[in-house]
């Protein structure tokens, strides 16, 4: 399970989070995907080196980085706070809760990161849930979020559906991760919440976007229909999962869950779903699958998943 899990999170290190980031906002975060590598390298390497004090430092230097991630989503929610007159009461849009919960998730990975590599039981948790933590908030907290995110906008935020996607997905990932604190029926109600969101995505992707796509460019449909269909049984694994670890039913083992339920959505949901919205960049499926906008207006709006 452990070679694995690394090739897993060296994944979502190197080529997912900078990745995401680009298509969170080219302008403003261009220059910290470009940076990542010189954080995402240490990271990788350190997760393939026996616990200690070499691989803490390395570890350490990737969990700056993504601290940074969460500072910049704090000043965005405090710029979104500001340009509504500073009315605190009024939550977030769909697409916005989604992208700062995106940018928030990899520092819980990073903080993992560096307990389970200096072998410290962070929170009294076993090394091996610690371990775990690192490739789930790569792709259950910041994938999943950003393409929650980017559907709602694109499938469009007015419908009651891609409002639940945007925002279930968040509230799963963050009651999931209390889940972790109080007991196994508070993460079930948190898998159930994020299935919910995740299922939600993944049929907006196939209903709504795919077919668009798919008439321009077949490859880019192709890759939009695996990660929906890739989310449907995935997610399901997560919900058998999470209901045995709460009633004791018979359910998979942690290392049968990084090979099916883990490398499916690495690669399936995850890697099929930046690489399809990687090649819808230069224009933007608008709610009829079409490319609505050229490349220099898709460039200046992607500040909208914020919006």
């Amino acid at each position: 399970m452990t070679v694995l899990v690394n090739l897993i999170v060296t994944l979502g290190m190197l080529y997912v989070v900078p990745a995401g980031l680009r298509l969170i906002d080219p302008v403003r975060l261009g220059r910290t995907a470009r940076l990542w590598p010189l954080f995402a390298v240490p990271g990788a390497a350190c997760l393939w080196m026996p616990r200690g004090a070499p691989a803490t430092v390395l570890a350490a230097l990737y969990a700056a980085a993504t601290l940074t991630l969460a500072g910049r989503a704090l000043t965005r929610a405090a710029a979104t706070l500001r340009a509504r007159g500073g009315r605190p009461g009024r939550a977030p849009s769909p697409a916005e809760a989604a992208v700062l919960t995106a940018l928030a998730a990899p520092s819980v990975a990073g903080t993992a990161l560096v307990a389970e590599r200096a072998g410290h039981r962070l929170f009294g948790f076993d090394l091996d849930i610690l371990a775990l933590t690192v490739p789930h908030f790569h792709f259950a907290g910041f994938t999943a979020a950003l393409v929650a995110g980017l559907v709602c906008r694109s499938a469009g935020a007015s419908g009651a559906l891609a409002r639940w996607a945007a925002y279930s997905v968040p509230a799963g990932t963050l009651l999931v991760l209390l889940g972790y604190f109080v007991d196994d029926w508070a993460e079930l109600v948190g898998a159930v919440t994020l299935t919910g969101g995740m299922w939600a995505v993944a049929l907006l992707t196939w209903r709504d976007i795919r077919p668009g796509a798919a008439g321009r460019d077949r490859v880019t449909g192709a890759l939009l229909g695996t990660s929906a269909a890739v989310l449907v049984a995935t997610m399901l694994l997560a919900l058998w999962w999470a209901l045995g670890e709460a009633t004791g039913i018979v359910h998979p083992t942690l290392t049968w869950m990084a090979a099916t339920h883990g490398l499916g959505n690495a690669l399936g949901f995850a890697l099929c779903s930046l690489l399809a919205w990687h090649r819808l960049a230069p224009g933007r499926t608008d709610r009829t699958g079409r490319a609505g906008r050229t490349a220099r207006t898709d460039r200046t709006s992607r500040t909208e998943i914020t919006a």
